[in-house]
């Protein structure tokens, strides 16, 4: 506890030395001065963003009781990303792992995979067949439709359950807000991976009715990385990413419907197809010959989604004024392939393994949320979700040594995780009280009930299993105005996780080919207890804020070797162990100057720990830490023009894979982006824009940290340009 002390005592002082110094992205953070300190000189008034996903009501940010970050539609548009993720580029405390085109996930503070809950329109994306540290892909929501994103820096299970230990991201989509026909039309190019991107909405409201579609394409070659040297590794030449591009399609379609004022129905169609995406490789033979070559492949990918549901504001009920009820169905149906060669000694011999897996999710899924306002202080959220994912799957399984004479091939066509069922079933309340306009408190509990279940399986001979975990979590967050324009945030609480099916039941090859992972159904939730301090001020000229914090988790699941082998390779299993710590510092600010220039930046230092081996051995895989910094000229909403420059800075990593190619550091890069944009013609309501924007303007070769053990470089020097049309 002295130790935690210290740390949060040096962090508090750096917060306020440090708040005044440095910044946060203009778009991206930000919130909006009240209406009567906006400068009268700004060449545009920026919205207040609003969040509600952190509390379940809709917040200022800048009052809400926990670090929140809001991405708002124009960030989305100049930025113009592949998906949400290529958003978490350079803000504070996130980060992203993958590459390419389709396979981005985001992380936040350290932690990703299944610590990361993944929502669309606060209905949950996460599946529990994914691999822990993978997660749902946040391209299954097409970017363009994309309002907003919200995304809570830190554990939300009251609200939320399960996978949300380490974050929440809530992509928040466009529903037609104004009488009328509304639509749009846009257009992506980009250089480094010859991508051709259109999409295409249209809706509006007639009467009662809400009506919505739309449809967007998308070919992406793998891109090139430039040449260079990151760490040990030396690229002479450009090379290809092999497997980081895709050939992808979305649909959509909504209908509302409003029974009378204050009461709407809605059902909402989604579809997304991918074909040829991958996990991404530059062939070993150019950096490091003799090292194994793994490619990890995604043929194709079916999502769909119907989601329906009912929202009355005005019910004046003794038990609730507010009412969501919302159900949905989603089928997940997508095949991997896994093709591992491990050289012995020599190109032409070694162990080839050849893995195809076909898995089918279902999900079917609820949540009931009710509000009730007690006296004028008092919000009492409460209510239930439920979900059942239930999987099918097939694996074969060619493995043969190679260069030894014949070769030498065992199949086997044993499913690598037999076919399971995951259900989970939630009970939440939640109190939120305002005393007066300086101070809000939120208490809330959640009561989590899982249960996770083999099912008789063709090739399947082991026994059948069921496991369960029942959790009560809590938390308590508060903000409270302590000099004008200055507010303290405090929080604590208590997080899970629920082992998912692959920690539980995968038998088989690990992805990465380096050893045999073991089943091991007797694992327990993950729970957390995570605090936050942090101080935020704003005036017409400036927004600050910092935040401090420490998320311990006990009973972490991580894979270990147990000291055998299983087919000829290292074995691994999932366990438990006693404690995982994450902490850190965030600090970001923004200026705004005269004649439409504004400055702004942030820093991020984060330490993970696994306490239970040794105080010195990471757990994470993302920076320790990162500066950002950008300048930013508008011209009312006709012009804009961005430089920004990111640093990661160098991480020593005892436990990053022994012997791989980029050394036992890793090594620090410099990467900077310009962009720009304008509005080419506006009539009426119709307004045509174009943006450029040139990435990686040094041309350095680096790969995010994240991406490092499993070598994936970023892309080289790129252009892209966007066209785009709304009326």
């Amino acid at each position: 506890m002295l130790q935690s002390r210290s740390f949060a005592g040096r962090c508090l002082a750096a917060i306020a030395c440090a708040l005044p110094l440095v910044a946060a992205p203009a778009q991206a953070q930000r919130p909006e001065p009240p209406a009567d300190s906006v400068r009268r000189d700004s060449a545009a008034v920026r919205l207040t963003p609003i969040t509600v996903t952190a509390t379940r009501s809709e917040t200022d940010v800048f009052r809400t009781p926990m670090p929140v970050s809001v991405l708002d539609p124009t960030a989305i548009r100049e930025q113009a990303p592949n998906t949400v993720s290529d958003l978490f580029r350079g803000l504070p405390g996130l980060d992203v792992t993958g590459v390419g085109a389709n396979q981005v996930r985001p992380m936040i503070r350290g932690q990703r995979g299944q610590r990361i809950l993944l929502l669309a329109d606060g209905l949950r994306l996460n599946n529990t067949r994914r691999q822990s540290s993978f997660g749902e892909l946040p391209a299954l929501i097409d970017v363009a439709n994309v309002e907003r994103v919200e995304i809570v820096r830190g554990p939300s299970s009251v609200l939320y359950g399960s996978d949300a230990i380490g974050g929440v991201v809530n992509v928040i989509t466009t529903r037609p807000q104004f009488p009328g026909l509304q639509g749009s039309l846009s257009y992506r190019y980009s250089t480094h991976d010859d991508q051709q991107n259109v999409h295409g909405s249209i809706g509006g409201r007639v009467g009662a009715f809400t009506l919505s579609a739309s449809g967007a394409f998308r070919s992406a070659n793998p891109y090139g990385a430039p040449a260079g040297t990151f760490g040990d590794i030396t690229l002479a030449d450009d090379a290809k990413v092999n497997d980081s591009g895709v050939d992808d399609y979305s649909l959509e379609g909504l209908l509302g419907y409003r029974l009378a004022r204050g009461h709407d129905v809605f059902v909402k169609v989604e579809r997304y197809s991918a074909d040829s995406a991958g996990f991404g490789y530059v062939d070993p033979a150019l950096y490091a010959p003799g090292e194994p070559a793994i490619e990890i492949r995604y043929p194709y990918q079916r999502f769909n989604k119907v989601s329906f549901g009912y929202r009355g504001l005005t019910l004046d009920l003794p038990v609730a004024d507010k009412l969501d009820v919302t159900g949905y169905y989603q089928d997940n149906t997508r095949r991997l392939t896994l093709d591992v060669f491990i050289p012995f000694g020599s190109p032409t011999q070694g162990l080839a393994i050849d893995q195809r897996n076909f898995t089918d999710i279902e999900t079917v899924g609820g949540r009931v949320e009710a509000r009730k306002y007690v006296g004028g202080n008092v919000a009492l959220t409460y209510g239930l979700d439920v979900f059942r994912d239930r999987t099918t799957n097939t694996d074969t399984n060619l493995t043969t040594m190679i260069g030894f004479g014949p070769p030498s091939t065992d199949s086997s066509l044993t499913p690598l995780t037999p076919n399971a069922s995951f259900r989970s079933l939630g009970v939440f309340l939640q109190s939120e009280f305002r005393a007066g306009n300086r101070a809000t408190f939120i208490l809330g509990g959640r009561y989590q009930d899982v249960a996770a279940a083999t099912r008789v399986t063709p090739g399947f001979t082991g026994a059948l299993v069921e496991a369960n975990d029942r959790t009560v979590v809590g938390a308590a967050n508060a903000i409270v105005e302590v000099a004008r324009n200055v507010s303290v945030v405090g929080s604590v609480g208590r997080a899970f996780r629920s082992p998912n099916l692959i920690e539980r039941f995968f038998d088989g090859p690990t992805p990465e080919g380096f050893g045999y992972q073991s089943p091991n159904p007797d694992l327990k939730a993950e729970t957390s207890l995570n605090v936050d301090l942090g101080l935020r001020y704003r005036n017409r000229w400036l927004y600050a804020e910092g935040f401090v914090f420490q998320n311990t988790i006990s009973n972490g699941i991580r894979i270990q070797a147990t000291g055998d082998t299983v087919a000829g390779l290292p074995e691994f299993r999932d366990v438990n162990v006693e404690k995982l710590r994450a902490r850190g510092l965030e600090l970001s600010a923004d200026a705004r100057l005269p004649h439409g220039l504004a400055i702004g930046g942030n820093f991020t230092h984060l330490d993970t720990k696994n306490v239970t081996e040794d105080q010195n051995s990471p757990i994470g895989d993302g920076f320790s830490n990162q500066l950002v910094g950008f300048v930013r000229y508008a011209f009312a909403d006709r012009f804009w023009a961005e430089y920004r420059v990111r640093h990661n800075f160098e991480r020593e990593d005892p436990e990053f894979l022994p012997g791989n190619p980029i050394g036992t550091t890793l090594p620090a890069f410099t990467t900077m982006a310009v962009r720009a944009g304008a509005t080419v013609l506006r009539t009426g309501a119709m307004a045509h824009r174009v943006g450029l924007a040139v990435t990686n303007l040094t041309n350095a070769l680096y790969s995010e940290f994240s991406n490092a053990g499993f070598f994936r470089p970023e892309p080289k020097r790129s252009l892209v340009v966007t066209y785009d049309v709304t009326f």
